[in-house]
């Protein structure tokens, strides 16, 4: 619940409030149009410089189809006005499907989706038109120039997106947002957008009941407020986005109330539904009566996609097998000679609806190194369940290369082979802390544990143990082929960093 009754009727309150010594607004700058129009600037470059990229590549296109058919290089000719018309129409076309909207920048799937859907609305077009019309349009045009224009497209996208991400990162291109709520729900929703800074929104203050105020003031490093010291917060530090975290229906007339406060401002209010785990094609807005509620789709652990999967795992096992069987060879004869004990060393972990299995790796420690790990509890850098050292002696010389570029995680394809483990899913546990497992994390075990996954390309050993909990979760509640497909993709990027291999 975000408001009690009381925290409710302060911030609906709209009497003239008193300033008191040492109020912590003071000597806050009051923010203008102009101020917060200039620092957004970077959204109408981004859209231009989208709408020439995708102008030019149109072109291209077009001039591709009449270079290849020179004798349609007349005025009288139908090729040559739909390749003339192809120019203006396709950044057209992307704006309309809101491929140009600032909300989809650097989103990724969403993002990609409207470029398909004006890729196929184009294609629709053409051919449509060329029915109608009785045109004889070239199978050039269509057929290849464009679905070459929109794969063009997309390649620019994804260029586009990584360079906004790495602005990000750096504090550039960024929306100030405040963030609203009660304490704890406030202060996780911060730490969220403040360690996935690439979503753009850099967080300057919090504004929460009386009697949290307290507490999230010692934890947060920006300033906090009050709940009816929003709009003048957000005015004076330049906000461009209000969040308010989860609310019940005690709340919803402040959040009507604070909407109204924020027309005219030109800043954007963002409500978090609570389920920050679910995303994407689970989540629905469904009109019941003229009431908009939120309708939440069940995860779905079987079915078509499950054993598309399948096969495509086992399938990717045995390939990658087979071509890595040199390398696989001259470690596990490196693993022999550094040091005394088998090459492959087996441990039991656990998997899908809690069945242990025999996992596979290569040796990276001494033999019996698990016998021995109370020696070294005292060391145990890790908060959670897990046992972690930054620099376990245990491990061999050999062994520590092979950490760091994750190596010794390659026979592991075996058990993806067997069917055991998948590509990509949460991490395989030990059985100990399954046990110790509490009902939301045991939801890690409704899929197969995977050989890379959301903690492989976001720090691995160097995640907090909540934080890769909830990666797990996230992972489980939203699995779909795309995500599989992106994690692989960025897996290789997070293995030739080998951040968090120790």
């Amino acid at each position: 619940m975000l408001l009690d009754h009381n925290g409710l009727k302060s911030g609906l309150e709209r009497v003239p409030r008193q300033r008191a010594a040492g109020d912590p607004f003071d000597g806050l700058p009051v923010a203008d149009a102009v101020d917060r129009h200039g620092r957004l600037q970077w959204v109408r470059r981004y859209a231009v410089s989208l709408f020439a990229f995708e102008t030019f590549v149109a072109a291209v296109a077009g001039g591709g189809v009449l270079l290849a058919r020179p004798e349609a290089i007349s005025a009288s000719d139908a090729l040559f006005w739909a390749c003339l018309l192809l120019i203006p129409t396709w950044p057209l076309l992307l704006s309309a499907t809101g491929a140009h909207s600032e909300r989809v920048f650097g989103t990724g799937s969403d993002e990609y989706r409207r470029v398909g859907r004006a890729g196929f609305t184009l294609i629709a077009l053409a051919a449509l038109t060329s029915y109608v019309g009785g045109l004889d349009l070239s199978r050039a045009l269509v057929l290849v120039a464009v679905p070459a224009l929109i794969l063009a497209t997309l390649a620019g996208r994804v260029v586009a997106r990584w360079q906004l991400r790495h602005l990000r990162a750096r504090g550039l291109c960024t929306k100030r947002v405040v963030v609203v709520g009660r304490g704890g729900s406030v202060l996780e929703l911060s730490g969220l957008l403040q360690r996935e800074n690439y979503a753009g929104l850099d967080v300057v203050a919090l504004c929460v009941p009386p009697a949290d105020r307290a507490r999230v003031a010692d934890a947060a490093g920006v300033p906090v407020g009050g709940l009816d010291q929003v709009v003048e917060l957000a005015t004076r530090l330049r906000a461009d986005t209000v969040a308010v975290t989860s609310a019940s229906e005690t709340a919803a007339q402040y959040l009507r109330q604070l909407s109204w406060q924020l027309e005219g401002s030109g800043m954007e209010l963002l409500v978090a539904p609570g389920l920050i785990e679910v995303a994407g094609p689970r989540l629905h807005i469904r009109p019941f009566e003229g009431l908009p509620l939120l309708s939440v789709e069940q995860p779905r652990f079987e079915g078509w996609q499950r054993m598309v999967k399948g096969v495509f795992d086992r399938t990717s096992a045995a390939l990658a097998l087979l071509v890595l069987a040199p390398l696989l060879l001259g470690i596990g004869l490196a693993v022999r000679l550094s040091s005394p004990g088998p090459v492959l060393y087996r441990q039991e972990r656990v998997g899908i609806n809690g069945h242990s299995f025999t996992m596979l790796k290569f040796r990276s420690m001494v033999v019996d190194a698990d016998k021995v790990v109370d020696e070294f509890r005292d060391s145990n850098i890790s908060d959670g369940l897990l046992f972690k050292l930054r620099k376990d002696p245990r491990v061999t010389r050999v062994g520590r290369w092979l950490r760091r570029l994750s190596l010794d995680e390659l026979p592991q394809l075996l058990n993806v082979l067997g069917g055991t483990m998948s590509l990509v899913g949460p991490r395989p546990p030990l059985p100990g802390e399954v046990a110790r497992y509490d009902s939301s994390v045991s939801r890690r075990l409704l899929v197969k544990p995977g050989l890379t996954g959301l903690w492989q390309i976001s720090g691995r050993s160097d995640l907090p143990w909540e934080e890769a909990v909830r990666l797990d979760l996230r992972y489980v509640e939203n699995w779909s082929l795309a995500l599989d497909t992106k994690i692989i993709w960025k897996t290789f990027a997070a293995v030739s960093r080998a951040r968090g291999a120790y």
